[in-house]
């Protein structure tokens, strides 16, 4: 029996040499240490052992079995070192090489002016309102006494969805729904997206942006107006610009003037943007007509107001020398992340 546990011990520690890896040291393993292994069966087998011989057999057994844990031990050491270190090779990474790009996204013209302007207004003190792009016919236009025979309440000028809901053609409702659900003072921009029924062209579009302000307290004068409009042309164009105001009609306000700011292009000596003049108008304004105060609540013996408005679109095709809004809504990164 000696013989036998010292041939299986040999043979094992020579398995075991040679295994290829770690799955086959474990296979070799079970195959002499486990419940049905080798070395169980030779314990198992000590009954046939004469009594005086088993306890050197049983310590020969026992050797055998140390010495084949030991050298499997051993070689899984090694084996998995061999493992990591073919890993570590197959897994490198040369770290100088580039990383991939991830591609960004970049902010639309509009939005960049839009952002721009929302700052200088809340530098002043106002803040920012937004009303719903489905409105009320009576929002549009009768609140802010647009007579019934007016041309924009015509269905070659609005997009009506039934004769009471429209989508709205500017974004003086907000104005309107400001006014009615707080009291004076108040002092707010409400920039949105507007639609009128426009042919698509160069310098037209079914649907636009506009920003417009709206200041309502005591004592607000034309001087205000005036002067809060001069500081954002300031702001906007350039410390150098300056504003000009021009008469002009619209049934909200009274008086109402249309503002032009001197060319940012040229500083006002004439040149290609401005068309020679030296002046470029961008917005429309006025005091708050009396009736619409009153529409909405607003006592107009003990407050006044003024109110203006201007497209987003036309400021920034001014501003940065876009000469075709249709470039606005078509989405190519080629042309926004010119800006």
């Amino acid at each position: 029996m000696k013989d036998n546990v010292q041939s299986m011990l040999t043979q094992a520690l020579s398995e075991i040499k040679g295994a290829a890896d770690l799955a086959a040291l474990e296979a070799l393993r079970v195959k002499y240490l486990g419940k049905k292994g080798e070395v169980t069966t030779l314990l198992r087998s000590m009954g046939t052992v004469a009594p005086e011989d088993r306890p050197e057999m049983g310590r020969i057994i026992n050797e055998a079995r140390e010495a084949i844990e030991a050298a499997l031990e051993a070689e899984k050491t090694i084996k998995a070192e061999s493992a990591l270190s073919g890993r570590l090779i197959q897994e490198q990474i040369d770290v100088t090489l580039p990383g991939v790009a991830k591609k960004r996204g970049h902010l639309h013209p509009l939005t960049v002016v839009l952002n721009e302007i929302q700052d200088i207004f809340i530098g002043m003190g106002f803040s920012v309102a937004e009303g719903p792009e489905v409105d009320t016919v009576y929002n549009n236009f009768d609140a802010l006494n647009s007579p019934a025979d007016h041309p924009s309440r015509s269905l070659s000028d609005t997009f009506y969805i039934t004769e009471e809901i429209l989508l709205r053609t500017q974004t003086s409702p907000v104005q309107v729904r400001t006014m009615k659900a707080s009291k004076p003072p108040v002092k707010v921009i409400s920039p949105g997206r507007c639609f009128r029924f426009d042919e698509l062209d160069a310098t037209h579009s079914p649907m636009f942006h506009q920003i417009e302000g709206l200041v309502v307290d005591e004592n607000i004068t034309m001087a205000d107006l005036k002067g809060t409009l001069d500081v954002f042309a300031k702001r906007l164009f350039g410390e150098h610009t300056k504003t000009k105001f021009r008469p002009h009609y619209f049934p909200f306000t009274e008086p109402s003037a249309e503002v032009d700011v001197t060319c940012f292009k040229c500083g006002g000596k004439g040149c290609r943007v401005c068309k020679g003049s030296g002046w470029i108008e961008i917005l429309g304004c006025g005091m708050v007509h009396p009736n619409v105060l009153e529409e909405c609540g607003i006592d107009s013996e003990k407050y006044t107001g003024f109110a203006f408005g201007m497209g987003l679109d036309r400021v920034t095709m001014l501003r940065l020398e876009i000469d075709d809004i249709r470039l606005m809504f078509e989405n190519d990164m080629r042309f926004i992340e010119q800006f």
